[in-house]
């Protein structure tokens, strides 16, 4: 009689904002890779029901949940839901987010203190749980954008935001030493989805898809391969922003 050695066990990806666009993307890549994921999302419990139908189909493991990332009540049951269905969480990709642009002399004020509430807040209660949380091998996954090194007029205070976001991120890996837990930030270029899309024209779409060498907005799926390289074979990584955006800056 010969011993079999135990199947390892299922590695756990929360996704934040997995509802649509790189979150959701992100999400069903995780699956693909062969990790259990849990949706959460703010208001699209349709969109997130549909990614989890999505996983399953394809013989996947997946569950959606409502929270407010900002929120750390509803962020730490968040996590409790996670541990309860499939027993920890190995990664953490953040990619909820909020984009209001104005200029900065324009910006309301009050638009401000709610994106950056999403956006910094966030980040640092999401962050916390993880911190307190993730398994031992686990990364960490947080959202910048390329915004920061492109300067443009109208993004003060979303660049601002994700500038926020890079600080915490470095600062947490430096943190977190002795755990074998990576934390990295993402920070992608325009890319195709209904946050950069939604209000611009067609002129200035085209524009900007014609400024990265490689001639083309990104696509959620390219973003999703960084997350997943992050996620998954990329343990020499830590402490790192990684601008994925074609070259554009």
């Amino acid at each position: 009689m010969t011993e079999q050695n135990p199947a390892p066990a299922r590695r756990v990806a929360l996704v934040t904002g997995g509802s649509r666009g790189i979150g959701r993307e992100s999400a069903e890549r995780l699956a693909a890779d062969g990790f259990a994921v849990v949706v959460s999302y703010a208001g699209r419990e349709a969109e997130a029901r549909a990614v989890v139908e999505t996983v399953t189909a394809s013989g996947g493991l997946a569950f959606a949940r409502r929270a407010d990332v900002a929120d750390e009540v509803a962020v730490a049951a968040l996590f409790d839901a996670a541990e309860e269905a499939f027993g920890g969480v190995d990664v953490v990709v953040h990619a909820a987010g909020v984009m209001s642009l104005a200029p900065l002399a324009d910006f309301d004020l009050d638009v401000l203190d709610q994106m950056h509430r999403t956006n910094i807040r966030g980040t640092f209660v999401v962050g916390q749980q993880a911190a307190r949380r993730l398994r031992d091998g686990g990364a960490v996954i947080n959202f910048s954008s390329s915004v920061l090194a492109l300067a443009l007029p109208g993004y003060s205070g979303y660049a601002a935001s994700k500038g926020a976001v890079e600080a915490i991120t470095l600062i947490l890996a430096r943190e977190l030493r002795g755990r074998d837990i990576t934390v990295n930030a993402v920070a992608p270029g325009p890319t195709a989805t209904a946050l950069f899309l939604d209000g611009k024209d067609e002129e200035t779409i085209a524009r900007t898809a014609a400024q990265p060498p490689l001639e083309r907005l990104g696509v959620p799926e390219d973003i999703a391969e960084v997350v997943s390289f992050l996620a998954g074979p990329g343990r020499w990584i830590n402490g790192q922003v990684l601008r994925a955006n074609g070259g554009i800056a």
